[in-house]
């Protein structure tokens, strides 16, 4: 390699230049062979050792006791989250079941009232509507005895309907022109026979002021009757 640098033609002896030249460029190898060598902390050592390996241990106690400690948290957060959730049931059930008591409570309030209500009305109508009798001798009797009860003017059904058979014979319009009376001008008339003054001396309010209305004609024969002589039951001929 050396010889291809030397110029052609000129002696093959190295001249002290060259020797220079040559021993430059190896001095710049050797130093850069030794550069190569040098680590890169800047310390040169001859010789390397290997660094001991430190032995680790492994334990599972640590990481044991850590997923105990995590388990017992959420057994007890599961604990707390139930316990909230039964209060919140238990809350919801007696909510209800209050509601439900109230509801039927008023129910019950209303029913009564309404019980209350139509009691009130029935007794209303009941009062008002007056007790209906049949439009004959037995129905006459009956519907006088009740006006005859409601101002004391005494007379029983059987007192009532002898003294009609023996006047009247049952007959409303019954009138007398041959008796005393007639002959006065006064002749009696109706079921019991009664003159017109005193019909209209005897006659009890609410009665028809009619004197042949049978209601009416018995009920003022009775009050003349009552004051005469006691009651129409001690009445066994002509008064």
């Amino acid at each position: 390699m050396l010889k291809n640098i030397l110029p052609r033609g000129r002696s093959r002896s190295l001249t002290r230049t060259h020797k220079v030249a040559i021993a430059g460029v190896g001095t710049l190898g050797a130093a850069a062979v030794a550069l190569t060598a040098v680590p890169a902390s800047g310390q040169t050592s001859t010789t390397s050792e290997a660094a001991p390996t430190a032995k680790v241990a492994y334990s599972t106690k640590q990481i044991q006791d850590v997923h105990a400690g995590v388990t017992g948290q959420l057994a007890g957060a599961s604990q707390k989250v139930a316990a909230i959730e039964a209060k919140k049931e238990a809350a919801a059930k007696k909510a209800t079941a209050e509601k439900k008591a109230a509801a039927e409570k008023a129910a019950s309030k209303r029913e009564a009232k309404e019980n209350t209500s139509r009691s009130a009305q029935r007794t209303e109508v009941k009062k008002a509507a007056p007790k209906s009798y049949p439009d004959n001798l037995d129905g006459w009797i009956r519907e006088a005895r009740a006006i005859m009860k409601k101002h004391d003017i005494p007379g029983s059904y059987e007192g009532i309907h002898r003294n009609i058979m023996r006047e009247s014979s049952g007959n409303p319009m019954a009138i007398n022109d041959w008796d005393i009376n007639a002959i006065n001008g006064i002749p009696s008339k109706g079921l019991l026979q009664v003159i017109p003054p005193t019909f209209k001396a005897y006659h009890v309010a609410g009665t028809s002021k009619n004197i042949y209305d049978p209601v009416a004609n018995i009920v003022a024969a009775c009050n003349y009757a009552a004051d005469k002589y006691g009651t129409m039951d001690n009445v066994d001929s002509a008064y």
